[in-house]
């Protein structure tokens, strides 16, 4: 790609943003629209999506955000606003569906094809993983797509292991992203709902959801080291009075845990 041409990318989502990040330095000059009105929407709330907005910012990406193109003439994007913008290079970053064909008229298909905890589909011994499956989200309980590798991973192998005469289920399924722009690192897992623990210092943004003694979300940005025992707090539905939570919200670590759950999370016993 030449370093003359000017890129439009429409879509402020992950792939957008990786893709604007990926040719940064091989072009003069990237534009990203979206009809949302802040960047990430689907993994953000408000403020860490500013944050992240800035840096990118900062790099020389531009945003139209709240916008949407009404028709292209050539090499220019004409939006509803009026506004124009001329372009070298179209990008188009707006997401993907499931492929469900497959099992049209044969399964029961939502938005994706539907599958219990064994992944297993409405019709006996025909099972389904990964991207094109619908399953249920443990941190909101409710039954959507969850289009990411972690899921698709253990989905496959609970699948596996039942076709094979085995008897598994994965039932632990939960939304997360895992992402970094320019050295900026981003982790959210879970949904948005109920109390909010914030937290904003020396370029970190942290947010934890919590709602019923149980934490039902996070959003890091900057520092994510042991984002992982949020995740897991999540994921097993661990009663937040059970352990020290006023010190995981502030500094995450097995030091929160009582004994028997630090030697249990370490794979050792209690004697």
């Amino acid at each position: 790609m030449k370093p003359t041409k000017r890129v439009l990318i429409i879509g402020a989502g992950l792939i957008g943003l990786k893709c604007a990040e990926g040719i940064r330095n091989r072009v003069s000059q990237i534009t990203v629209l979206d009809l949302a009105p802040r960047i990430l929407s689907s993994i953000l709330d408000d403020d860490g999506a500013k944050q992240v907005q800035n840096h990118l910012e900062s790099k020389g990406i531009e945003f139209r955000l709240g916008c949407s193109v009404k028709r292209f003439e050539q090499n220019t994007a004409i939006l509803e606003s009026g506004e124009t913008i001329n372009f070298d290079v179209l990008v188009l970053a707006v997401g993907v569906r499931p492929n469900t064909g497959l099992l049209n008229g044969v399964a029961k298909i939502d938005r994706g094809i539907v599958v219990n905890e064994k992944s297993e589909t409405s019709v006996p011994d025909i099972y389904a993983a990964g991207d094109c499956t619908q399953t249920l989200d443990r941190s909101s309980g409710q039954n959507k797509i969850m289009a990411l590798l972690p899921n698709a991973y253990m989905q496959g192998e609970c699948a596996g292991v039942n076709m094979a005469g085995g008897d598994k289920h994965f039932d632990k399924a939960i939304p997360m992203n895992a992402i970094g722009f320019f050295g900026l690192h981003v982790i959210t897992a879970g949904n948005y709902t109920g109390e909010v623990y914030a937290e904003s210092k020396n370029g970190n943004y942290k947010r934890l959801f919590y709602d019923n003694n149980k934490l039902t979300g996070y959003i890091l940005i900057g520092n994510v080291e042991k984002a992982g025992i949020y995740t897991s707090l999540i994921r097993e539905r661990t009663p937040l009075d059970s352990i020290d939570f006023a010190l995981v919200c502030e500094k995450p670590g097995l030091m929160a845990f009582t004994k028997e759950e630090r030697m249990a999370k370490l794979g050792g016993g209690v004697t």
